[in-house]
């Protein structure tokens, strides 16, 4: 609570003002003495002075301004100015809202409403963003009773003008005693702050989060003032500063939490010149540049600012669960019978909560830090850890040194931790944020609130790292079963999982390092195996997944896994069984837990159909691999044989498909090759494209399959891409085939907007045909012309792009890879890039990771060959990068252009 006779405002001349006031127009004066003072306040932000002193002298002088304008008119002693909420606390940020209550002793407040609305009227002229009550007594009290929100506010209230006994009559009459006992008041804002935290998907680590609501936000540390002031019945929370709630260093993590993140939102404030309180990636930047996070060879400065943000706000979360189960403990629980008994000579259990059996069990027992989380994991029953424990467990947290790391009985400890039969990745969770897992893993403790800024990775290392071994933990369980069946399978036989939980700890442990972060990583995860006493045997399985974790998402995202010579190296890569099942597992829950919106059917069919290709190959035996030609020749004749029986000659079928590549036959079904072959003779002499759409997939839809065949019809790729995507349609894959008189042979794998296959609409399937159709038929201009809108959220990526160009002499083509950001439109332009070039597309493999995308084409010239020329390649390079970043940089209004991260 400020108090506005304490500190005078050294910058401002109230006596300069009075007069102003006597001589000028007042709203004018008022106008411009705001005016001054924010400049004044932001110009004191801006050269570092700490924000609690700006933001309550913020406050001082907007009690200043409104006492002066209050004085403008004739009040009874039955009124008073109180300031609420933010404003109440004697916080003021630059862009919120100065909450306002107008209390009334008793009678009709009509009595002063001209007097009020003369007065509101005169805030806004003077153009002070305010919000407004007008109370009396008996309302305030009538309100408070229904209303937990209303209670929270009156309890923060301030006199700036009017009698102050009229706001203590209120504090008295909506007190604990009166109505809301501490009982019901904590449980009413516990369950406000469940609800609010779900909102925020239950976790500080949002990619764009809200600093006031989120977890660990500037919310929840209000929560734990507004609660114990009310039940220990104090003006502020620093008056139980040394009792058993709040010790001294509590205190001070407390206020620093509290500092950085008013420092946060008075800067994110600056930036938008509105209320905002989430961090968008552009305010990130910008907030990062404003506080001196620079760039350096490892990591952005963004990712260096946002680390700090989520450790800070994840020290504000652990300190809110410790408050608040105490509080829980002498609030709710205070008068329940207590169910305690002993689990151990160090442990017991009280009320599903475990706890020491003394204050110095730490001390002198240190292993006992991580056997409290080995007993959590080893009984289901037990629900969380009391708050003297956790009090315990952080004073004592700083006992974890290199001697605790070496000593035997911790490692058999940890090893026994990752063997635990329930909720093993809480206890992780709960280490994190205790701080223990970071200091026996100190390499650990390094990722802790690390970020990548980018779409892909939705949370930062250590979050997503912990939420890949849960995604691990689980499959065994039925339900998913149906989610992830293959992988559900193969985990639960695998020999050992505990393994695949060490590589799943340390897979991406050495992101932000520089250098390739899956090599470093293996060489820790080899270090901790040593140290743990695995053997020679296991060591080099969890090293051999950590360092080759990628493989198998690249592999099937970006390479053509139909291709049997793909398949061929990957097996030789993997080498047997064993390790492809174990990196089977950590893939599918790599990629769920970097993002799970992003895991869809079509991503799910291409892991599965790689692991069942390799699984045959392994079968086969690696010294006996595929025979292109014996598996072409298989193809075709399955695909003669079901075409005989919709009565079409063998002739006839040579000459539909012509000299067409192979690759053709060994890409795509013989059922699909002779449904395709079917339409196309049905279709006699006619002209016109033949356009067949269907779901693929076995037991459910993976996506729509769109086969295309045309006459002596060009670039049909840029045409076919510009059409879906005005059409707001999404290409997975693209298989391109052409024979030498001009025919196509292309089939394109979709999906709708929202990522899923569309097989079953009709009418939107007949619309897909029909626009497809035209637009072949009648090519125009204008189909290049973008339409769809880029999504706020890809605006804020400004990464320069990548083309990279080298031949596969196996299959005679050039490979063009592109890195860029995610825009609309950009297959139908990187198409028309082509047809400049006069190149054909054989096939093209498209990634989307967030924000950017990941492409791959085969390429040749005219006359089929590889592209050979240095300088043509050069050109097309250029070409590529300098035309994508001009209408990048053009989208985002002349943001300039950052250089792309690629940590995968």
């Amino acid at each position: 609570m400020i108090n506005e006779e304490a500190k005078p405002l050294l910058f401002f001349d109230e006596r300069r003002f009075r007069e102003d006031l006597a001589t000028r127009n007042p709203i004018h004066v008022f106008k411009n003495a705001i005016g001054a003072a924010n400049l004044h306040f932001n110009a004191r932000f801006h050269e570092g002075e700490q924000t609690a002193n700006i933001i309550h002298d913020r406050a001082l002088f907007m009690d200043m301004m409104l006492r002066h304008a209050w004085n403008r008119f004739s009040w009874s002693k039955n009124i008073c100015l109180l300031a609420v909420g933010g404003y109440g606390r004697g916080e003021l940020h630059p862009q919120s809202d100065i909450d306002l209550m107008l209390l009334i002793r008793w009678g009709n407040p009509r009595r002063h409403q001209k007097n009020i609305e003369a007065f509101l009227t005169f805030l806004w002229d003077i153009q002070l963003k305010i919000g407004h009550s007008v109370r009396t007594l008996s309302q305030c009290v009538a309100e408070a009773k229904i209303d937990i929100t209303v209670v929270t506010n009156l309890m923060e209230t301030r006199t700036i003008a009017g009698d102050e006994r009229l706001r203590q009559a209120m504090i008295k009459k909506t007190g604990p005693k009166k109505i809301w006992s501490d009982k019901a008041f904590f449980r009413a804002k516990l369950d406000e702050q469940i609800e609010r935290h779900q909102k925020h998907g239950n976790t500080e680590y949002n990619l764009e989060p809200n600093v006031k609501e989120a977890p660990g936000g500037l919310r929840d540390i209000q929560m734990i003032n507004w609660v114990a002031k009310r039940h220990f019945n104090v003006e502020s929370i620093d008056q139980l500063v040394g009792k058993e709630f709040l010790n001294a260093e509590e205190f001070l993590q407390l206020k620093r939490g509290e500092a950085f993140l008013w420092k946060v939102r008075y800067g994110l404030h600056l930036l938008a010149e509105r209320p905002e309180e989430r961090m968008m990636f552009d305010y990130q930047r910008k907030l990062a540049t404003m506080f001196g996070y620079h760039d350096s060879e490892e990591r952005l400065g963004v990712e260096k600012f946002m680390q700090h943000y989520y450790q800070v706000v994840l020290s504000m979360r652990e300190l809110n669960d410790v408050m608040l189960q105490y509080l829980d403990e002498v609030i709710l629980r205070k008068d329940k019978a207590k169910n305690v008994y002993a689990l151990n000579e160090r442990f017991q259990v009280r009320d599903k909560h475990i706890e020491t059996v003394g204050e110095y069990v730490f001390a002198k027992h240190p292993s006992a830090l991580l056997e409290i989380f080995c007993l959590l994991g080893e009984n289901e029953k037990l629900v969380g850890i009391r708050a003297a424990t956790i009090r315990q467990i952080r004073q004592h947290r700083k006992l974890i040194g290199d001697d605790f790391r070496n000593e035997p009985q911790n490692k058999a400890l940890f090893l026994r931790l990752l063997r635990c039969p329930h909720n093993m990745s809480t206890q992780l969770q709960r280490m994190t944020r205790y701080g223990i897992l970071g200091r026996y893993l100190p390499e650990f403790g390094r990722i802790i609130g690390q970020t990548q800024h980018d779409l892909f990775h939705r949370y930062p290392v250590d979050a997503h790292t912990l939420q890949l071994i849960k995604n691990m933990r689980v499959l065994d369980r039925p339900e998913m079963a149906d989610r992830y069946p293959l992988c559900s399978h193969i985990y639960k036989n695998l020999p050992n999982p505990e393994l695949v939980f060490v590589a799943g700890l340390y897979h991406d442990i050495a992101k932000g390092r520089g250098g390739d972060h899956s090599a470093l990583g293996a060489h820790d995860a080899e270090d901790f195996c040593r140290r743990h006493g695995f053997s020679t045997e296991e060591t080099r399985l969890i090293s051999w997944l950590v360092e080759h974790h990628l493989i198998m998402s690249n592999t099937s995202q970006r390479a053509d896994i139909a291709d049997p010579d793909v398949i061929y190296k990957f097996a030789k890569l993997i080498g047997n069984q064993l390790h492809l099942d174990y990196l089977f597992v950590l893939t599918v829950a790599d990629i769920t837990a970097t993002n799970p919106t992003l895991w869809n059917s079509w991503k799910a069919s291409l892991m599965r159909q790689l692991y069942s290709e390799t699984k045959r190959a392994l079968q086969r035996g690696l010294e006996n691999p595929f025979d292109r030609n014996a598996w072409v020749e298989s193809t075709k004749l399955a695909a003669l044989e079901t075409l005989a029986r919709y009565g079409i000659t063998q002739p006839k079928a040579l000459e539909i498909w012509g000299n067409v590549d192979d690759e053709f036959f060994l890409r795509e079904k013989a059922e699909d090759i002779a449904t395709y072959t079917a339409a196309i003779a049905k279709r006699g002499d006619n002209s016109d494209p033949v356009i067949l759409i269907q779901n693929a997939g076995v037991e459910i839809p993976i996506a729509t399959q769109i086969f295309i065949h045309t006459k002596g019809i060009d670039n049909v790729f840029p045409t076919t891409a510009a059409t879906l995507d005005h059409l707001q349609m999404n290409i997975m894959d693209a298989r391109l085939h052409r024979d030498t008189e001009g025919h196509t042979f292309d089939t394109f794998y979709v999906l709708d907007e929202n990522n899923q296959p569309f097989g079953h609409n009709t009418e939107m399937l007949a619309k897909i045909q029909r626009t497809l159709s035209d637009a072949l038929k009648n090519p125009s201009p204008d189909m290049f012309k973008v339409q769809r809108r880029t999504p706020r959220h890809l605006k804020q990526f400004t990464l320069r792009t990548i083309a990279r160009i080298s031949n596969d002499i196996e299959k005679s083509a050039t490979i063009l890879e592109v890195i860029t950001p995610d825009r609309p439109g950009l297959l139908a332009h990187l198409g028309r890039i082509f047809m400049r070039f006069e190149l054909r597309l054989l096939s093209a493999k498209i990634a989307t990771l967030g924000e950017r995308v990941e492409d791959v084409f085969y390429l040749v010239d005219m006359n089929y060959r590889p592209l050979s020329d240095a300088a043509f390649c050069e050109e097309l390079r250029d070409t590529i990068c300098k035309e994508l970043d001009a209408r990048n940089k053009e989208d985002v209004e002349g943001a300039p252009l950052q250089r792309m991260k690629l940590w995968q």
